[in-house]
């Protein structure tokens, strides 16, 4: 890495730190109402702020470790937590996570123009295909299942279409795991592990991959997956923030604001959980994600540009890094509008409630 860097990748000014609080504020809210660690939102936001995307990435997946070990462990004390799984889990998301590293920072060391505006042109360029092909397929399905339980409330429950094929298949060696009641082949587990790893190391997302192929793949009952992927997102947390802070690219005045607003966000997002229905947080979840890929997407001609592939006129790059993060924005905010909103309107009537039983 050029020594000029230093660690010190972007001048943070009042204005920039304040974003990077709301983003962290806004990543927590959507945290704690869907159950992911809300980097599909901050690690996008931050390259809007002109932080190359392996940095991001790198600090996102620092304060990731934090929040997991929280969750966590409440998770752990209401026996959602299957330790055994995590642990098979771990095994390969180790080589995922050590995996992604390398090639971004590969990417970022030799793509784009070193000593100009493309500098981690290549990296940011492929970070945003990854986010951009998983987090489509992510909330198309989202959208897919929320409708579907509309227009049929009688069916409830996660699909077991591929559980049911896998179970045919019988992948030996079969592992059981008593906490999740179910029994799973090594290679699956080993498989999901590494595609986990990887994705968490690439975008710092891996929860969007581990949680659903827990209960669609495993069987896994929902609360439980939830539980486990956090256990085990505290340990990759921790290998994927070592792994970048060996290579430099770990900005903890970045991870340090994100949590001054996550923190405070993720129990807002949390008690929206209670009080908005659950094909509700499904949908208004897709839709949030849908935004943030369009955001990512918008932002791809500029880093084609830097690397020489279009011939566009550079001017056109704050054109497209605006429009990019007014997507971004305008899906963070609506998503945590619509749980703010929810939760301000449930306290409004809980204190309504206790105040006409206090006058009875």
């Amino acid at each position: 890495m050029p020594e000029q860097f230093n660690g010190l990748f972007i001048q943070i000014d009042s204005l920039t730190a304040f974003l990077v609080i709301i983003l962290g504020l806004i990543g927590g809210v959507l945290s704690g109402f869907i159950g992911s660690g809300g980097a599909f939102f901050m690690t996008p936001g931050m390259m809007n702020l002109g932080v190359p995307g392996v940095v991001a990435v790198a600090s996102n997946i620092t304060h990731k470790f934090g929040k997991a070990m929280m969750g966590s462990k409440k998770h752990g004390e209401m026996g959602n937590v299957d330790k055994r799984l995590a642990i098979f889990l771990i095994l390969t998301s180790f080589v995922g996570i050590r995996i992604a590293v390398l090639i971004n920072s590969w990417l970022f060391k030799g793509g784009g123009d070193t000593h100009g505006a493309g500098q981690g042109a290549a990296s940011n360029l492929y970070i945003s295909l990854v986010f951009i092909c998983i987090l489509s397929i992510v909330a198309i399905s989202m959208l897919r299942d929320a409708l579907k339980t509309l227009r049929n409330e009688e069916e409830s429950g996660p699909s077991k279409k591929i559980i049911e094929l896998l179970s045919r298949l019988r992948l030996a060696p079969m592992i059981y795991f008593p906490t999740s009641d179910v029994k799973v082949s090594l290679w699956i587990l080993l498989v999901i592990g590494l595609a986990t790893g990887y994705l968490a190391g690439t975008i710092g997302v891996g929860g969007f991959i581990g949680v659903p192929a827990m209960i669609y793949v495993f069987g896994v009952p929902t609360a439980v997956a939830a539980g486990t992927e956090l256990y085990l997102a505290m340990f990759m947390g921790a290998f994927g923030a070592i792994n970048y802070v060996y290579q430099g690219y770990v900005d903890l005045r970045l991870t340090m604001l994100l949590y001054l607003g996550s923190l405070i966000g993720i129990y807002i997002g949390a008690y929206g959980t209670k009080v908005v229905k659950e094909v509700m947080i499904r949908l208004v979840t897709g839709v949030i994600i849908i935004l943030c890929v369009i955001s990512r997407a918008i932002a791809v001609p500029m880093y084609l540009r830097q690397l020489g592939f279009l011939d566009l006129n550079p001017n056109w790059d704050v054109y497209f890094n605006n429009i990019s993060k007014s997507f971004l924005f305008i899906a963070g905010f609506s998503g945590a509008g619509i749980i703010f909103y929810n939760v301000i309107k449930a306290y409004l009537q809980r204190r309504a409630i206790r105040a006409h039983l206090m006058g009875v």
